[in-house]
C-alpha cells in the first residue's frame, strides 16, 4: 500500500463511529476495490426518496445529515458511513447527506460489495454487524438518554 492509501485506510480503521469490526486485510481489500470520490460543499452524497448506488466512507471533510422530523442535523466525520440504509434496504433513502465543506471519501457500489461478499464471507460478517452497531448506535441517539434499569430489594 502506498502512504496515501495507509493514511487513509488508518483514518477509516481508528474511526469509532465506523466498520469497527473490519481486520487490517478487510480495510486493504476495501481500498483496492473502492472508488475516490470527492464532493464540493453544499453537494448531496446521499439524497433523500433516491436510491442510493452503494455506500461512502469519508475520509476527509464533515458531512451532515437532513432528517426531515429532527431538527437537529447530525454530522458524519472522517471515518463514518452514509448510504447503508439505502444499500440494506434496497430502497430509497430516507435522508439527505451534504458535504459540509469539501469531502473525500471512498465509494463502494453495490455490485462490488456483493462480489467482495461472495469471495470473503467473513468479510460480510464483519461488514454487516459492524453496520448494525451503528444503526443500533444512530438509533439511540435520535431516542435521547434513557432512564438507568430500576432494581428492586
Amino acid at each position: 500500500m502506498t502512504k496515501v492509501i495507509e493514511r487513509e485506510v488508518s483514518v477509516l480503521s481508528s474511526s469509532k463511529n465506523g466498520l469497527v469490526y473490519l481486520t487490517a486485510n478487510d480495510w486493504a481489500l476495501v481500498a483496492d476495490k473502492a472508488s475516490r470520490v470527492h464532493f464540493k460543499k453544499g453537494e448531496a452524497l446521499v439524497q433523500k426518496g433516491q436510491k442510493a448506488k452503494g455506500v461512502y466512507l469519508l475520509l476527509k471533510g464533515n458531512a451532515r445529515v437532513q432528517i426531515a422530523f429532527h431538527p437537529k442535523a447530525a454530522t458524519i466525520a472522517p471515518g463514518d458511513i452514509c448510504g447503508e440504509m439505502s444499500l440494506l434496504e434496497d430502497a430509497p433513502a430516507s435522508a439527505s447527506v451534504f458535504a459540509e465543506e469539501d469531502v473525500e471519501a471512498y465509494h463502494l457500489d453495490r455490485p462490488t460489495l456483493e462480489t467482495m461478499f461472495e469471495l470473503f464471507p467473513h468479510l460480510a460478517s464483519r461488514f454487516y454487524r459492524s453496520l448494525a452497531r451503528n444503526l443500533s448506535r444512530r438509533l439511540r441517539e435520535l431516542i435521547g438518554p434513557s432512564s438507568a434499569p430500576r432494581t428492586t430489594v
